[in-house]
């Protein structure tokens, strides 16, 4: 049986914003959402600390809309966990597959390899560090419709460079390129509980996971 919600994951993640990609693997929205405009986000990091034990994490992030709620879909996530990977899918609606990631930390700098795809994230760590905190809605679809998912984002933030590398022709090529990013690192990540749209503003809480796929039922 998994961890129920909420969830505190703390580890360390770089964070960068791209442009949107016009296609292929992080491009689609779920059935539901509309998309909105701006850049995405890509973030890659390990969670040393997690109801479900240690994993690395890249993900690919995007504004959209559900109803009136603005907020950021998941289009792509990887980790190295499988329990992870099954807690994300039937407890948030995250569309996560399982990786051979390969997270290093030394000095100032940070990498993290999806060994498949040949995939890489470095990030070099720039001086000085500031608290941070913010709160976020993620909008997802799981098997029995539409959630939203609220969060709290926190920790210590420094700014970085960071590097995203792609092979040709691969469905993510869109994200490669050097970008401005940050790393936050410490209690970094709060999920709560999904909750299910109802009415134009109003959000009732949602099942811990959709019932005819939850573990054991």
């Amino acid at each position: 049986m998994l961890p129920a919600a909420p969830w505190t994951l703390s580890g360390e993640v770089v964070v960068a914003f791209v442009r949107r990609p016009p296609g292929g693997d992080a491009a689609v929205l779920p059935a539901g959402l509309q998309p909105l405009p701006g850049p995405a986000v890509v973030w890659a990091g390990h969670w040393g600390q997690t109801p479900v034990g240690p994993f690395s994490e890249l993900a690919v992030a995007v504004p959209a809309r559900l109803g009136l709620r603005p907020g950021l879909c998941i289009t792509m996530s990887v980790v190295n966990n499988a329990d992870a990977r099954l807690a994300g899918r039937l407890g948030w609606g995250m569309p996560r597959q399982v990786g051979a990631l390969r997270w290093l930390a030394v000095g100032p700098h940070r990498t993290l390899v999806w060994s498949e795809r040949d995939i890489e994230v470095q990030a070099a760590v720039r001086p000085g560090a500031g608290p941070f905190t913010k709160g976020l809605r993620g909008l997802q679809r799981r098997s029995d419709g539409p959630v939203v998912v609220p969060a709290r984002f926190s920790g210590w933030i420094r700014r970085a460079r960071v590097e995203i590398a792609v092979p040709p022709g691969d469905g993510l090529v869109s994200l490669a390129g050097s970008r401005r990013g940050w790393i936050v690192n410490g209690r970094s990540l709060v999920l709560e509980p999904s909750r299910r749209p109802s009415g134009l503003l109003r959000t009732l809480l949602a099942p811990t996971a959709p019932p005819e796929t939850a573990p054991g039922g």
